[in-house]
């Protein structure tokens, strides 16, 4: 979640491309134990090779008033999980940022959303999850779940972040996978609606 996975991660002041031209490799993620307690830092692309190494994450899932839920398509330009549909926004806290913070951060950044379109953004769900893409990369996260309502909807998403926008009956949506089966869904995404409605 959470991304190359969640969402594309905060990068630190100054950092940006790397020499190996990909802008993930400049960034680094909150290694976390089972408790999602700090343990370290890894760089992003690292953490996301192999078997992955576990590390903090989160996925903010906003609502109108009449509970449709706002999914956002990943870019093609993302490294995994391209193409598919996410909750709201999901990415990475850095290191000593709040859950919180960093949705605020995210909400505007990708979709212009800014804190008084939205009411209560607060932490609901925490859980570890891991899923491999293909052969190119893995998911092995500690994804905090994080909750708002619009009273405006009005969005300005930044392309290069999200590549269509779509508001859902979020129950429906639970209830009736089959009939959304075509917009293949993030496994983080998918996981936290689960949990919601077990």
């Amino acid at each position: 979640m959470s991304t190359e996975d969640a969402g594309q991660a905060e990068s630190a002041p100054g950092e940006g491309e790397s020499a190996d031209g990909h802008p993930n490799a400049a960034q680094s993620v909150v290694l976390v134990d089972e408790n999602d307690e700090e343990q370290g830092l890894m760089n992003r692309l690292d953490a996301h090779t192999g078997d992955g190494t576990r590390h903090r994450a989160f996925t903010s899932l906003l609502f109108d008033q009449e509970g449709n839920i706002l999914l956002a398509q990943r870019s093609p330009e993302k490294r995994l999980w391209d193409t598919f549909w996410d909750g709201t926004v999901a990415s990475h806290p850095i290191r000593g940022q709040g859950q919180v913070e960093a949705t605020r951060e995210r909400l505007e950044e990708e979709l212009g959303v800014t804190p008084d379109q939205y009411e209560d953004l607060r932490v609901t769900d925490r859980f570890e999850y891991k899923r491999y893409y293909y052969d190119e990369g893995v998911e092995h996260e500690v994804c905090a779940v994080l909750k708002a309502t619009l009273h405006d909807r009005t969005l300005d998403p930044d392309p290069e972040e999200v590549a269509g926008l779509m508001w859902v009956p979020y129950e429906r949506l639970h209830e009736h996978p089959r009939w959304y089966r075509q917009l293949r869904l993030c496994p983080w995404f998918e996981v936290a609606m689960r949990r919601d409605f077990d």
